[in-house]
């Protein structure tokens, strides 16, 4: 066979490869979707992106008083009513409240008003209040810039309280205070009532439930990711769990604001 004649027959010759049974039916195209979904989308559509690592615990729920709470509001109830005089409020500067109750305890006795000033009272709660970190067992005024006076209001009275250095003035309209409810009265007082009632019926080796507050963060603070993938990023808190230790908190990620959970510990002031 010539040289041209061998090229002819490889070149008639079909060399068939075989590259295995294909499925009678295409597969689909698989689509990655990288939508972050529209700019308009509802909040109900947000994805919350947890960094803290930490399980889920729910907020302690104020519970109702059990029977010896309740027990002390009744004596609590019952002594109101049968006290004389009316109650007010005085108001003072912030911080003051324990040196002014002091300073006109001294003053009724002083001026002899004893039979126009009955008792002065600071309320007051017990609390967890978390700092840095660190857990402590703290007894606060609950209300801030106030405290309660027991009194008769006659011209010496009310001159005599008002005159007690750090009070502002009494809670009123003008020069006319108004004196309180007995229910009044009595929500401002309970909670130090009930923690008594409660840690002289479980012992003083019992631990006591106390509502659990953050002193370092509130809602609505701007503060500073420092750790975790969102480090340097700025961030809004919008929940905080106290008990756990952990907060909620918008931080903006491709131009949208997405809702992220992270622990105490990676955020700081900023």
């Amino acid at each position: 066979m010539t040289e041209s004649q061998s090229a002819d027959s490889y070149s008639e010759t079909e060399i068939e490869i075989d590259l295995g049974a294909l499925d009678s039916t295409e597969a689909p195209d698989t689509e990655l979707n990288l939508d972050f979904g529209d700019d308009d989308a509802e909040a109900g559509d947000d994805i919350e992106i947890d960094l803290a690592g930490v399980d889920d615990e729910p907020e302690p729920v104020a519970s109702e008083p059990d029977a010896d709470g309740e027990a002390a509001l009744e004596e609590l109830r019952t002594t109101l009513r049968t006290q004389a005089g009316d109650w007010y409020v005085i108001h003072t500067y912030s911080g003051m409240e324990n040196r002014v109750k002091q300073n006109l305890d001294a003053r009724i006795t002083t001026l002899g008003m004893e039979d126009y000033i009955f008792e002065s009272i600071v309320p007051t709660e017990d609390v967890v209040e978390i700092r840095n970190g660190q857990r402590k067992n703290v007894t606060r005024t609950s209300h801030p810039g106030y405290v309660l006076v027991r009194m008769d209001l006659t011209n010496e009275s009310w001159s005599a309280v008002r005159q007690t250095p750090s009070v502002t003035g009494f809670v009123g309209q003008g020069t006319h205070p108004v004196p309180l409810t007995l229910e009044e009265v009595e929500r401002m007082l309970a909670p130090a009532v009930i923690a008594k009632a409660t840690a002289a019926a479980a012992g003083a080796s019992a631990p006591k439930k106390r509502k659990v507050e953050v002193a370092d963060f509130n809602v609505g603070d701007s503060v500073m990711v420092v750790q975790g993938p969102f480090s340097g990023v700025h961030a809004t808190i919008t929940d905080i769990n106290a008990n756990n230790q952990r907060l909620k908190a918008l931080v903006e990620i491709l131009g949208r604001e997405t809702p992220v959970e992270l622990s105490f510990a990676q955020v700081q002031k900023g």
